[in-house]
């Protein structure tokens, strides 16, 4: 029997958390609202999720260590890259580490997974040939045929997770869906061939590996160039030119729309009463609070105040007006 479940969402951080046993964070890069949804069918061996989101954005994957994960593109659409890789429906991003994606638009996309060594079980066995992860992300392209068949049964395990759910629940019928969907993929690794080989790519992938983590761990500091160069260990000529190749934008860039996201975060989950929006802006950095305020309104679709009110308004229209002074600290 199969889990199952669709979930559809319109905000960038709850679909993230989603991704249960990988790590993604969003960092969206254009104005709009938001909406993504999300496939989930967890079989007895093999992970399968079908997700699709409409707002340009860069997008970062720490993938659980012991699963070989393969991704494509479900639907043509705006240019989508994986670790600097072009994704699209004919081939197959291999990994089994974390990284980076970015997207200019709508994207839809599926992803398969399978323990490390149940995947290389089932090279030997079906392929009779080594499927063993790569230790970076590799664009593999599997012959035409190979591609539409994994493409077809992926998208027919969607359909029913959305309009029959009940089917994945007979043991027998997942059981049965599950094989096919291995073959499909063991099929398709087995008979790919492989992208050029570009050590160059390679490295880059490991400087923006250290690049996320130095964010990561600073994420209560407003981070500037020469120090994160110092901690990367690269320099800002090669940093850029690794963001530019794998988020399509200039590390500076990325590090203003985080610290954004990072503002808005903690504006939705604050009071007025608590904060200002001047504490939380300086907090992260900016010093410049009509720049900020501009900046923040073209990004988010209005100004840092409405965020920071939003949460003591839904309090005020759930609760009545005693329990509503007491909850915004008034009575």
């Amino acid at each position: 029997m199969a889990y199952v479940d669709v979930r559809t969402f319109t905000d960038p951080d709850e679909f993230g958390a989603s991704f249960v046993g990988t790590n993604v964070d969003f960092t969206i890069l254009g104005r709009g609202r938001f909406e993504a949804k999300l496939y989930f069918i967890d079989f007895e061996r093999l992970n399968m999720r079908r997700f699709s989101d409409n707002l340009p954005r860069i997008g970062h994957t720490a993938d659980v260590v012991d699963q070989a994960t393969i991704a494509f593109r479900t639907q043509p659409g705006p240019r989508m890259l994986r670790d600097g890789m072009e994704m699209d429906t004919a081939n197959i991003i291999r990994r089994k580490s974390s990284g980076f994606q970015k997207s200019d638009g709508l994207a839809t996309c599926g992803m398969m997974s399978l323990p490390v060594e149940e995947l290389c079980l089932l090279g030997e066995a079906i392929a009779g040939c080594d499927l063993t992860p790569p230790n970076d992300p590799v664009s593999v392209t599997p012959p035409a045929a190979a591609m539409a068949k994994l493409q077809k049964l992926h998208a027919a395990a969607g359909l029913l997770a959305e309009d029959a759910p009940s089917v994945l629940t007979q043991p027998e019928a997942a059981r049965g869906l599950e094989q096919a969907l291995i073959e499909a993929m063991v099929a398709c690794l087995a008979s790919s061939a492989v992208g050029e080989d570009r050590s160059a790519l390679r490295q880059h992938a490991k400087i923006m590996r250290r690049f996320h983590r130095v964010v990561e761990e600073n994420q209560d500091n407003a981070l500037f160039i020469p120090e994160l160069c110092r901690a990367i260990g690269a320099s800002e000529r090669t940093l850029r030119v690794c963001c530019q190749e794998q988020l399509g934008v200039s590390p500076k860039r990325y590090l203003l729309l985080r610290r954004m996201h990072l503002v808005r975060r903690s504006l939705r989950e604050s009071l007025p009463t608590q904060t200002t929006v001047t504490e939380v802006a300086t907090r992260y950095g900016f010093w410049q609070f009509g720049r900020f305020a501009g900046e923040y309104k073209s990004l988010f679709g209005e100004l840092p105040s409405m965020t920071l009110g939003r949460l003591i308004s839904i309090a005020g229209a759930a609760l009545g007006y005693a329990d509503f002074c007491i909850f915004a600290g008034t009575a």
